[in-house]
């Protein structure tokens, strides 16, 4: 019986590749032929080549919402990358485009959609980014993980699923975790993660208060590409990286509480692994202002404390900390009857009935 051939693209930042490698994660390759097409130096070419799907670099425009002298530059970008993706494609001959955005998305989704392709896109946040917002008229099928977001799409072609959880983040071992990280039981593990960027704010705010921290905490502290402080190598009770592949389950199973960004895929595993949460959105300033209300329907739900960037100090910091650890019997108990978790099962579904 031949295979049939799968395209995923996204790209711009983990968050828009982890979930796409979910979900190639859970696809059967003796029946799917899998390919992947992002931009030619993005960070998701080494995320997907480390997993042995083949790659095709397109070029891509960075999409913006203000005027700007580059909007007319990667114009022609988006233009020269939609006959590039439409090159691959027709070579490739998909069945299905499955997109997780980021603006190399739509190079490949417009081109899928000139060649007939079914499309499958999915938007974490609570509303669209701007990639999406212009896929989704090209678009077979859209799931949402979060219900706000369902009212931003054609209710006849969108599902609410929630955010495909990478299965391997639950099956970590807390022994083998603070193993890996030199730690012991007798205080808990407080995790900081600033995104697969870094957060220059939350690490320098995190670093200040080590002293008072570390008398309470054993603290991961995943900084970033490039933020390492060589001055903290070796200190008792604190591991920095720049960044954790294959020990990060183990490490995740091994944390009592996190400090994180409010990226969908980042917080709707921490939600699956029951951790209580103090998430740092980025400022309308940085973004779009997504995570912020990513960040707000979470503290509403009763998953985490929400914590501006403006706000953080060491002492907003110390404060919400006390009270994540007051109340962190309800907060696990209130993630555990959430239910999530069926999110990948329907999109590997939906992708097998194709």
């Amino acid at each position: 019986m031949s295979k049939k051939t799968i395209v995923f693209t996204g790209g711009g930042t983990a968050g828009h590749v982890t979930p796409n490698i979910a979900v190639i994660d859970e696809m059967d390759r003796s029946k799917w032929d899998i390919q992947y097409i992002g931009s030619k130096k993005g960070i998701e070419k080494e995320l997907i080549e480390k997993i042995g799907v083949p790659y095709h670099g397109i070029r891509s425009g960075k999409l913006r919402r203000y005027i700007d002298f580059e909007n007319l530059v990667d114009m022609f970008r988006v233009v020269k990358g939609c006959h590039e993706a439409r090159r691959v494609l027709k070579r490739l001959k998909p069945d299905l485009v499955f997109s997780k955005g980021g603006f190399v998305s739509v190079p490949v989704i417009i081109a899928a959609k000139s060649l007939r392709i079914p499309i499958f896109i999915h938007e974490s946040d609570m509303t669209p980014g701007l990639a999406n917002k212009i896929s989704q008229r090209f678009s077979t099928k859209i799931f949402t993980s979060f219900e706000e977001t369902k009212k931003y799409f054609p209710a006849s072609k969108t599902t609410v699923i929630g955010s495909p959880i990478r299965k391997g983040i639950l099956t970590g071992s807390a022994g083998d975790g603070r193993q890996f990280l030199g730690f012991h039981e007798q205080k808990p593990v407080l995790t900081i993660m600033g995104g697969s960027l870094g957060a220059k704010r939350i690490n320098e705010t995190v670093r200040e208060n080590l002293d008072e921290l570390t008398k309470t905490y054993q603290i991961v502290h995943l900084c970033g590409k490039n933020n390492l402080d060589e001055e903290l190598e070796g200190r008792e009770g604190y591991r920095q990286f720049e960044y954790v592949n294959e020990e990060l389950a183990d490490i995740l199973a091994a944390t009592n509480l996190v400090i994180t960004r409010g990226g969908s895929n980042a917080i709707f595993e921490f939600l699956a692994l029951q951790i209580p949460m103090i998430i740092i959105p980025l400022t309308r300033k940085q973004s779009r202002g997504d995570q912020i209300m990513n960040a707000q329907s979470f503290e509403d739900k009763g998953f985490a404390i929400k914590l501006e960037e403006e706000d953080l100090t060491k002492d907003s910091l110390a404060k919400a900390l006390d009270q994540v650890n007051e109340k962190r019997t309800m907060y696990v108990e209130t993630m555990k009857a959430s239910g999530q978790g069926s999110a990948l099962d329907v999109i590997v579904r939906e992708i097998e009935n194709v």
